[in-house]
């Protein structure tokens, strides 16, 4: 029997205001904990919350991005739920009338074909509080709670672990591009949970759902999904009765683990939150907000490969983030080398915000600096490998590629005479590797050029050293 996987996501993506959803505390990440909090965030009695506007104006923006009509006439909801962490023993949400519905993202296949992945709805609503385990005991830190977050809900229209990648990826994409989210997943930014149920190839009935929690990156997910499918195909193969349940996702086993079951639907008691006016949306002010959305990533990408030439999954990774996108246009135009400007972020540059945890945004150095880079490279000033070692000391001290090659006299030899002084010395050191040359094994080419370039610190000319390495081999 064939089968086949039914897949819906809910996606929490923390919006980028400067404070949170329903009062004025900072909603900036980290601080000192129980810092970023008043009565209002804490739940305190006597407490009035006030909507923050630029929260909706977010909520709005990212509905228009995502294909979605806009709710003229929309509120905030209480939603009962008792969480350590959130201590008005609610959640202010959004239930009947969400801000955003019917929406879609299109993502591209493996087979470059493209599919409509449908948006149920976004509401908005505020974060909890984070738990803090220690040998001491459990501590709650209040900071995050009130943050404001949009959840987007995808329709269960994708069929595989690589399309729900491809979903998110997407998805991270535009709400970064059109700024509405940083889209930080180690930070908490962005959260998924996965909707997954098996059902028989070709059928319309939906199989038992499982929904999945705790997965903090897109390899993860994909894991998850993958290791959850086989799961359920072995029960239902084997007879075992699949309930309708919570599991979390163990990074660690690489398996998943019951967390609580879920037999019947929760009761969350929702009722409209009165203490806070209704939601009047009105077409000017979708209008508004319509004329602010940049060039989303899809048309980007089109544009990046027509104007410039690259790939198109150079194009699909420097468009992941808005900064990202931005620094390689301007790096390309003033270099007037696309590829190369892309090497270097997709590379080198990418390697090293990875290994330091910092953002694009917040490198020291400029696009200006890098086409900089490119071009003393192109002009063999310097050698591609010296341009490795001066990425890292730009980065380090934000320093312009000229001055820190000034300072560490690295300017590329293209003195032929010289060069072949040192071809001369090493042939003559390596006269096994001549003998395996005549004998037909060309590799030994590379050993020798790297010996050469070693021997002049990496200074020698890599495509004059080539040139005179081939030529006393042939002589």
């Amino acid at each position: 029997m064939e089968y086949e996987i039914v897949i819906g996501l809910e996606v929490h993506a923390e919006l980028a205001t400067k404070t949170k959803m329903y009062c004025g505390c900072t909603a900036e990440f980290g601080g000192q904990p129980n810092t970023h909090v008043c009565p209002v965030c804490m739940g305190l009695p006597g407490a009035l919350p006030h909507i923050n506007k630029k929260a909706v104006d977010y909520g709005i923006k990212a509905g228009l991005a995502l294909n979605c009509s806009i709710t003229h006439i929309g509120r905030m909801d209480r939603k009962h739920i008792f969480y350590p962490d959130n201590s008005r023993n609610y959640q202010i949400t959004q239930d009947e009338l969400p801000l955003c519905t019917n929406g879609y993202i299109e993502i591209e296949l493996e087979d470059e074909s493209r599919k409509r992945i449908g948006i149920e709805r976004i509401h908005i609503e505020e974060d909890a509080g984070k738990l803090l385990h220690t040998n001491a005991g459990t501590l709650v830190d209040f900071n995050r709670c009130g943050v404001p977050l949009a959840e987007i809900v995808s329709k269960p229209d994708m069929r595989s672990a690589k399309e729900a990648v491809a979903y998110l990826e997407e998805l991270k994409s535009i709400l970064s591009c059109v700024g509405v989210s940083d889209c930080k997943m180690e930070e908490g930014s962005l959260r998924c949970d996965a909707n997954i149920s098996v059902m028989e190839k070709g059928s319309e009935k939906f199989g038992v759902r499982t929904e999945i929690k705790n997965m903090n990156s897109f390899k993860a997910v994909e894991k998850a999904l993958n290791y959850e499918y086989e799961r359920h195909i072995k029960a239902i193969e084997s007879g075992e009765k699949l309930t309708q349940e919570t599991r979390r996702w163990d990074d660690t086993k690489n398996e998943t683990a019951p967390m609580r079951s879920k037999e019947e639907a929760n009761d969350y008691r929702y009722f409209p939150e009165g203490d806070l006016v209704t939601l009047n949306i009105d077409e000017q002010w979708i209008e508004n907000i319509r004329k602010t959305i940049p060039e989303l990533p899809k048309h980007k990408r089109e544009r990046f490969v027509k104007e410039f030439g690259i790939p198109k999954y150079d194009a699909s990774v420097l468009t992941l983030t808005m900064s990202m996108a931005n620094f390689f246009e301007e790096t390309a135009k003033i270099s007037e080398d696309a590829k190369s400007a892309s090497n270097w972020l997709m590379s080198d540059i990418s390697k090293i915000m990875k290994e330091n945890y910092v953002w694009i945004e917040d490198l020291k150095f400029t696009p200006k600096d890098l086409a900089e880079l490119i071009k003393l490279i192109n002009e063999g000033t310097i050698s591609n490998a010296i341009g490795k070692k001066v990425i890292v000391r730009m980065f380090e001290e934000g320093k312009s590629p000229k001055d820190i090659i000034e300072e560490e006299g690295l300017v590329q030899n293209s003195n032929e005479d010289e060069i072949l002084n040192v071809v001369k010395e090493i042939l003559s050191e390596n006269d096994k590797s001549i003998e395996d040359y005549k004998n037909g094994k060309k590799r030994v080419v590379g050993f020798l050029v790297g010996l050469v370039m070693k021997k002049t610190k990496g200074k020698a000319n890599p495509k004059i050293v080539n040139k005179l390495v081939m030529d006393e081999l042939n002589k």
